[in-house]
């Protein structure tokens, strides 16, 4: 039973540091000193799906499941939990790579209207 609230406590850490990586630009937004931690936590996940990489929270979630008596599964996280519903296919090197493209995008976008924001009321003052 212990294993299995491990296990369930790292899914859910995962995908909390999944949503950090993706929208952390939104609190840098109102709280910018917030950059140190996001600005790291978004190139690990540009990384890791540029790079069709595996991210090191799936397999250790894998072997909590494992010692639970649980199924495991194979593949990434968003590929198990999330691939369903934005691939159904599955997730290919290719689809990783537009995911990290987009990501890298969005939060350019985001960082750019920061600093534009921060410029303008420079200017203003």
């Amino acid at each position: 039973m212990g294993w299995s609230i491990l296990a369930d406590m790292v899914l859910v850490l995962h995908g909390a540091f999944i949503a950090w990586a993706t929208l952390g630009a939104l609190s840098v937004w109102r709280w910018p000193r917030l950059v140190w931690a996001h600005l790291p936590a978004l190139a690990w996940g540009v990384w890791i799906e540029a790079t069709a990489g595996l991210c090191p929270l799936t397999p250790l979630e894998m072997m909590l499941r494992h010692r639970a008596g649980q199924d495991s599964y194979a593949g990434s996280f968003i590929d198990h939990h999330l691939g369903g519903l934005i691939y159904p296919q599955g997730l290919t090197p290719a689809a990783q790579g537009r995911i990290a493209l987009a990501l890298a995008a969005f939060n350019l976008a985001l960082y750019g209207l920061i600093v534009w924001r921060r410029m303008r009321s420079r200017r203003m003052r």
